[in-house]
């Protein structure tokens, strides 16, 4: 984690990226047990395809929790005062994630300094998987 500097950051600086390793059954089954959600659409090919997919797919919470990670290799987690996403598309099976951010605000609110970031998932074709944003107390 870094020491982020309010005074220092500007508008449009880019947080530094997060790319993880291609998704694969193992994750997503690591993923179910630690996250309690067994949903079948994310572990098991013969329900996916029965629902009309071509193979299982990574759960959103699972993205929403790398955005997580990007925000937390940045700053202390006890600096988040918001974090919210919205889901764009499937994750699927051997798609390569990489968060990334960028400053798009910076205020004072109850005392406190703040910088509003952009945030977003996409894989290795550039397709975006999520977006949201997240306000940080420096």
């Amino acid at each position: 984690m870094s020491t982020v500097n309010y005074d220092a950051l500007q508008i449009g600086d880019q947080m530094p990226p997060l790319t993880l390793a291609p998704i694969n059954r193992t994750t997503l089954g690591l993923f179910a047990g630690a996250s309690g959600d067994h949903n079948p659409i994310h572990i098991d090919t013969d329900y996916a395809r029965k629902a009309g997919m071509p193979d299982v797919f990574a759960h959103g919470m699972l993205s929403m929790a790398y955005l997580g990670r990007l925000l937390t290799q940045w700053v202390d987690q006890r600096q988040l005062r918001e974090f919210g996403v919205r889901f764009q598309g499937i994750t699927h099976l051997g798609h390569q994630i990489t968060c990334s951010g960028k400053v798009v605000e910076k205020f004072e609110t109850d005392g406190e300094r703040r910088i509003k970031v952009e945030i977003r998932t996409a894989n290795q074709y550039g397709d975006l998987k999520i977006v949201g944003d997240a306000v940080i107390a420096l």
